[in-house]
């Protein structure tokens, strides 16, 4: 039976007011998708069906895996074709798991805006021009916790009318592409939960002693030649810019097709790596908050870093030595064109996307997403 057919003849024979018998026709159905080796899997993936556990679940789903990524869906990440409670349509979802999270968020408003918190962030790590074409947010029309735990868990999906379902060749072109976007996403929560929490302890690279405030606060060579001194006073505030701005660099990297790396790094902020292995350069990312309108320190602290860090832990190690890229939470002026000139590329905040300096851009790692893309990504 083709997946066209098993989803209509789901809707057309569940019945949520019986019990989660093998012997009732919908259940039977579901059940017995492990078995089946008729439905256009991705090439690795497997399927389960679920109808409830005793009674019968308001809206029954299949779940699609990768085994490289997740078996089970109680935790991870999955694909899941999820039926509204009336069976009037069925959703292809890239699904969070909520059993293990309601462990740490019991209570049910907290574990929902968890869940979307989450989805945002993961969404954010898919192409701009991919995304949009699965913005559909999910409504499953019940009262459920679980089902509406599914809706904020929600990354991405795409809904079809059982009454309008399109063709089994489209459903198969569809399912490949969410299996795609499930294996960027998957890398995207790696990074995240490679992340210290924001109430873990920061370290920051500090040269010289510690002070409240630096005569170069404010000094910044602009492009129109003029330099300026403001000396300021008063406290220091240290914030977590640091560990958003590498986050959020490492999401973007995913869509510039790298796969970046910090669990194992330290003292590095992030390596970049692309496909080859150990024997080919790795991309050595450094990132900086620009404190108070310092450049000049940013910079600085950024140049004596990645040298340090390309001799001691890759140089000396006997791998290749990487690219050097410095990160920065905003513009750098004519600090890119003296990075570059010591062989460093340079990129930073750019509004809601990247911008950069030649080197950087050659890499792929210059982007500036639309507004549009990101109101419908939000």
């Amino acid at each position: 039976m083709p997946l066209r057919d098993l989803l209509i003849h789901i809707a057309d024979v569940y019945d949520a007011t019986a019990l989660a018998s093998s012997d009732v026709p919908g259940q039977a159905l579901l059940r017995g998708v492990k078995e089946r080796h008729d439905l256009p899997l991705p090439p690795g993936f497997t399927a389960d069906g679920h109808g409830g556990q005793g009674f019968a679940s308001s809206t029954p789903w299949i779940g699609v895996y990768d085994p490289a990524i997740n078996t089970e869906p109680h935790d991870g990440l999955y694909l899941a074709y999820i039926f509204s409670e009336d069976l009037s349509a069925v959703t292809l979802t890239l699904q969070q798991g909520v059993t293990s999270l309601k462990k740490s968020f019991p209570r049910r408003p907290d574990l929902r805006r968890e869940l979307r918190a989450r989805a945002r962030r993961l969404r954010a790590a898919l192409p701009p021009a991919v995304a949009p074409n699965w913005s559909h947010e999910p409504a499953f029309g019940s009262k459920d916790w679980r089902p509406r735990s599914y809706e904020a868990g929600s990354v991405v999906a795409r809904r079809y009318e059982i009454a309008a379902m399109p063709s089994e060749e489209t459903l198969r072109a569809d399912l490949l592409e969410a299996s795609k976007l499930l294996r960027d996403v998957a890398v995207a929560q790696r990074v995240h939960l490679q992340i210290p929490g924001m109430d873990a302890p920061s370290v920051e690279y500090v040269p010289g002693e510690h002070s409240t405030s630096d005569a170069l606060d404010n000094f910044c060579p602009k492009d129109d030649s003029d330099y300026y001194v403001h000396i300021q006073g008063g406290e220091c505030r240290r914030t977590r810019r640091h560990e958003e701005l590498i986050k959020d660099f490492g999401y973007h990297s995913v869509t510039c097709g790298y796969t970046p790396i910090i669990a194992g790094m330290h003292p590095r902020d992030l390596v970049l790596r692309r496909y080859g292995g150990s024997s080919q350069p790795s991309w050595l990312v450094e990132g900086k908050t620009v404190k108070n309108g310092n450049v000049t320190n940013a910079v600085r602290q950024a140049i004596g870093q990645l040298f340090e860090y390309s001799h001691f832990w890759h140089e000396l190690r006997g791998e290749p030595k990487p690219h050097l890229i410095a990160l920065f939470t905003e513009g750098i002026g004519r600090y890119a064109d003296y990075l570059e000139g010591h062989g460093i590329a340079s990129v930073w905040r750019s509004g809601d996307g990247w911008d950069g300096s030649p080197r950087a851009a050659s890499w792929g790692l210059v982007a500036k997403r639309d507004v549009s893309d990101i109101a419908r990504l939000s």
